[in-house]
């Protein structure tokens, strides 16, 4: 199957699952059939899918992580020992693990083609990842909270895992408890990764985006926690801080002193 057969498989099998939907044209352009594949994607129930679905959604979604061109951490250059510093898309970098801003229910975002990173991982990890989440949920039988952390593999990521956190959700002025749940998820994520050994972990901006931490404030946290975390036990493990905006990137720079 070509790229543009696979989106088209892809669509018609999602359009089916939801009968409410049944008709609907699918439009001719490409980047409308993309966003609209995205959509149906970020509103799939977590529930298993055929063997055939997963199999063409899984070459469909590598070949788009291809296309949007794969950064091997082992090829960036370290700010401070073990500290990088990388403006890029979260879903196209290899490394052990990506962090991921999830919400408490932690299945990701359902609000169609939503610019967060939990609606990107999701989006290009696949439906199995939703799943995994899904089980993994209900075994625990509650909300996950703030500051905590969980692995599951990356599926369709050019990564090995994911790693989920529930940032803290900044209403209003800012508060040493907001402070110290950001502090706990860097730390969390620390921890599981060491847990599982692994050796290179990259952090999104957690909880500067839709939950309103200040960037600043969260930039010096997320460093200062890291830095903490590799001293106390003596890790080697290596610590990318991804940032998408320009703003983001200078703020880290400043902090770490690189040029």
């Amino acid at each position: 199957m070509t790229q543009a057969e696979r989106r088209l498989y892809l669509i018609q099998q999602l359009l089916k699952e939801r009968p409410r939907y049944a008709g609907m044209e699918i439009p001719k352009d490409e980047e409308e059939q993309k966003r609209m594949l995205r959509s149906l994607f970020n509103l799939r129930l977590p529930r298993p899918a055929g063997w055939k679905f997963l199999g063409v959604q899984d070459a469909y979604l590598q070949e788009e992580i291809k296309r949007k061109g794969i950064t091997d951490f082992a090829r960036l250059r370290p700010v401070q020992e073990g500290i990088y510093l990388w403006q890029g898309d979260i879903t196209t970098l290899r490394c052990d693990a990506v962090v991921n801003a999830a919400n408490s229910q932690m299945l990701g975002c359902f609000v169609p083609c939503h610019g967060c990173i939990d609606n990107a991982i999701h989006t290009f990890a696949g439906v199995q990842l939703r799943l995994a989440c899904a089980q993994f949920m209900q075994e625990q039988g509650h909300e996950e909270e703030t500051g905590k952390a969980k692995i599951t593999p990356a599926f369709n990521l050019p990564c090995r895992y994911v790693l989920h956190t529930v940032g803290p959700i900044v209403s209003g002025c800012l508060t040493k408890r907001d402070e110290e749940l950001l502090a706990s998820c860097y730390r969390s994520c620390m921890e599981l990764a060491a847990k599982y050994r692994l050796k290179s972990i990259a952090f999104c901006c957690i909880s500067t985006g839709e939950f309103h931490f200040p960037n600043e404030r969260a930039a010096e946290i997320a460093i200062q926690t890291v830095k903490v975390c590799r001293e106390h036990t003596n890790s080697k493990m290596e610590a990318i801080f991804n940032v998408f905006k320009e703003t983001d990137l200078n703020i880290y720079r400043k902090l770490l002193g690189a040029n």
